[in-house]
């Protein structure tokens, strides 16, 4: 089965109509996806899909960066891929003159993921087995194979990474039937975004209670005051048993970071994400020393741009939370990078998923995480935003506040063939009718 086409489609949603997804920083995003097919020669239905996301019109970027990828993916087949898939992600990351643009950060990182995601989502399909069982059931030599240790072994060698792996066969099977029963712990960020009005805010925390949530994200860095009242409200509706985020959206400095975390330190949450700029690994560290003491956690990774830049913040013990994102990090093998440098050095994975397709992501890693590599739940809890599911063949599925495990074969973020046309931009029918 060889890969002989790459489709790239720019695929947009207006959730800026009604400011979902909106924060400190990023006001009125349109949840998008540059979305690619990758078709074989083989009968219709063997295709692989992957997204990476935005916001809106970086989509337009992001598909110029695949389609001059797509060469590298052509040619190979699902054997190869399935015989090495470490080899296909450094064929993807290796072009000398693409790889100048980054290196392996960027736009060109981004579109490499949704290409490397794709290849995993038609190896799933092709096994019979939803990715996150893939993984589970795949040797723990063969783990080691698929990640690129490169620039991270002074932090962790693939000798380390194999006896990670092979502690956590110990105990699989339990893990798995337990995942299977009663799910994987979530918490929502759909009552929280800063550009829902006070009536709006207090009634989606509420259907988020009715619909068995007891984890809460909001968003605050816009104004103090104001961060202040929206906490106060969080707590008002969930009580003050139930765990409670912050999210500040990369709005402050340093100083300003620590100040506002202590300030708002009294209604107990459990972290303060991304308080400064994402690249900052020692503002982040900063900030960490200064508000651990008053037991809130630094959050951070969803713009964490590489494996390596994860490395720095686990060695300098800059954050308490790895909130590493499907797309930001080139596909599956730099995740499992991250991955096994965050059981090292002790810090739970929790992934950011506040966009389109990441829910479908995320459930996948994050279970594979449990079952293989951390092997444990403590601190551990997943983003939900329940928006754009309905979109997507197999969507990620909530109950109780926790993710069903998937059961369909895949990555889970092949959309229906209505959507990719509906909301194909500039020329969807949605496009189409919002223009005067």
């Amino acid at each position: 089965m060889r890969f002989v086409d790459l489709e790239v489609k720019d695929i947009r949603f207006p959730t800026s109509r009604e400011l979902d997804g909106s924060d400190a920083m990023n006001e009125a995003p349109d949840y998008s996806a540059a979305y690619v097919i990758l078709r074989t020669d083989a009968p219709a239905g063997s295709e692989g899909h992957g997204l990476t996301f935005t916001i809106g019109r970086g989509n337009e970027v992001c598909a110029e960066a695949l389609r001059a990828l797509r060469p590298l993916a052509l040619g190979v087949t699902l054997e190869d891929f399935a015989a090495d898939p470490g080899a296909f992600w450094r064929r993807m990351t290796g072009d000398s003159q693409l790889r100048w643009i980054g290196p392996e950060k960027g736009a060109i990182h981004l579109a490499t993921a949704a290409i490397v995601n794709a290849a995993w989502d038609l190896y799933a399909k092709a096994s019979g087995k939803p990715l996150w069982k893939l993984l589970t059931d795949m040797s723990s030599e063969d783990l080691v194979r698929c990640v690129d240790f490169r620039y991270c072994t002074d932090a962790l060698t693939p000798k380390e990474a194999l006896e990670i792996l092979k502690a956590g066969e110990k105990g699989r099977e339990e893990r798995e039937a337990e995942i299977r029963a009663q799910g994987y712990p979530a918490y929502t960020t759909t009552a929280g975004w800063i550009g829902y009005g006070e009536e709006k805010y207090r009634e989606q925390v509420r259907k988020a209670l009715n619909e068995g949530w007891t984890s809460f994200k909001i968003k605050v860095g816009r104004d103090i005051e104001e961060d202040l009242h929206r906490c106060a409200v969080a707590r008002e509706e969930i009580g003050w048993e139930a765990p409670l985020m912050l999210d500040a959206n990369q709005v402050w400095d340093v100083d300003a970071a620590i100040a506002h975390t202590k300030t708002l330190a009294r209604f107990k949450p459990v972290w303060m994400e991304e308080p400064t700029s994402p690249d900052d690994v020692l503002g982040h560290a900063a900030i960490a020393k200064a508000v651990r003491p008053l037991g809130v956690g630094v959050a951070t990774g969803e713009h964490c741009q590489n494996r390596v830049l994860f490395k720095q913040f686990f060695q300098a013990g800059a954050m308490d939370f790895c909130q590493l994102d499907c797309c930001r990090l080139a596909g599956v093998n730099e995740v499992l990078a991250v991955m096994l440098m965050a059981a090292k050095f002790g810090i739970p994975v929790c992934p950011h998923a506040g966009g389109v397709g990441l829910c479908e992501y995320v459930q996948h890693v994050s279970i594979f995480d449990y079952l293989r590599v951390s092997t444990s739940l403590k601190n551990r809890r997943v983003e939900f935003a329940n928006h754009l599911h309905e979109h997507f063949i197999n969507p990620a599925r909530v109950r109780n506040g926790r993710y069903v495990a998937p059961e369909q074969p895949g990555y889970s973020v092949q959309m229906k063939v209505e959507s990719l046309s509906d909301f194909s931009f500039p020329e969807g029918k949605v496009w189409k009718e919002a223009r005067p």
